[in-house]
């Protein structure tokens, strides 16, 4: 006996799906908000609600208790998937750097697979309401499509990884292919009727492993930032450190040029092409700078003034 919640015909498994993505929806739309900048966050939200609306539209119809046309309710069920599977190339594209997929993202994907949509599941079906003839001639050129679709996938995911290949980068080509695969399958369902619960079960894995590497890629670059934060932030605790030691020493502007210039590790006359002024100038400099910080040499000076990096 099938597990149905509600009353309705969603099946318990895909129940689960939905509350689970509807969480991760409303997490990442939250923190989407703080950083709107943040383009690829958009990218796998659109792909998240597009899963969404294709478990709910999928799991409810058809069914006679809903107040909507029977055609309509079936028009929404296959847009939903051929939605789901016009959107996968695009994010992948663009979420992954998959330059070699453009074509298809931009132009492959509505010519081969909405447009047969658009002429068989809406157009046809309006006009003589025979969806199982309407199906075998409206999936043939998606299908075919789809498994082309899917090899030049594998390849440029291949491509992109096939140097410099670490550890890190094994696994997260791994999790693209885990990801991809079951993306062909929106289509074969369209084609093939199966259970609710086999369905739901091949094309939710792929969003998982999407998830998975979406939080992993976020988590990395999360981490970057606020390193870089750390460094900026200890890059000018010294900056500003040295800038005290410049004033507690008296030092002139063009006594702190120099100063900075020997940080460098620049020679005496390096320094003088480099400020246009004679050798013999910033010998006199670099004199009244150890006076004033009661140094003899270059190493002294560097510690006693903190100069940062």
């Amino acid at each position: 006996m099938a597990m149905l919640v509600f009353g309705t015909q969603i099946h318990i498994v895909t129940f689960i799906f939905i509350l689970l993505e509807i969480c991760m929806l409303i997490f990442q739309l939250a923190y989407y908000s703080f950083r709107p900048q943040d383009k690829n966050r958009i990218r796998y939200l659109i792909l998240l609600f597009l899963m969404l609306f294709y478990n709910i539209t999928g799991g409810l119809f058809p069914d006679p208790g809903i107040n909507i046309s029977i055609p309509i309710q079936i028009m929404t069920a296959y847009g939903s998937g051929f939605l789901m599977a016009s959107y996968f190339p695009f994010y992948f594209y663009k979420a992954f750097d998959l330059s070699s997929l453009r074509w298809h993202a931009l132009f492959g994907v509505p010519l081969f697979l909405m447009l047969p949509y658009a002429v068989f599941f809406v157009i046809v079906y309006a006009i003589n309401g025979n969806l199982k003839a309407d199906i075998k001639l409206g999936m043939i050129v998606p299908l075919i499509y789809a498994l082309v679709l899917l090899w030049i996938m594998f390849n440029s995911i291949r491509e992109k990884y096939k140097r410099n290949r670490n550890k890190n980068e094994y696994l997260e080509e791994l999790a693209m292919y885990s990801a991809i695969t079951p993306w062909a399958s929106l289509t074969f369902f369209g084609l093939v009727e199966e259970s609710q619960l086999i369905e739901v079960l091949c094309t939710n894995t792929g969003i998982i492993a999407i998830s998975i590497l979406f939080l992993g890629k976020s988590i990395k670059r999360e981490r970057e930032e606020y390193g870089k934060l750390q460094e900026l932030g200890r890059i000018g605790s010294q900056r500003e450190e040295f800038e005290e030691q410049c004033k507690f020493y008296r030092l002139t502007n063009r006594e702190i040029q120099i100063v900075l210039l020997v940080r460098e590790g620049l020679t005496y006359k390096e320094i003088s092409e480099k400020l246009f002024i004679a050798g013999k100038t910033v010998d006199n400099h670099v004199q009244n700078i150890y006076e004033k910080t009661e140094v003899n040499n270059k190493v002294a000076l560097i510690q006693k003034l903190h100069i940062y990096p």
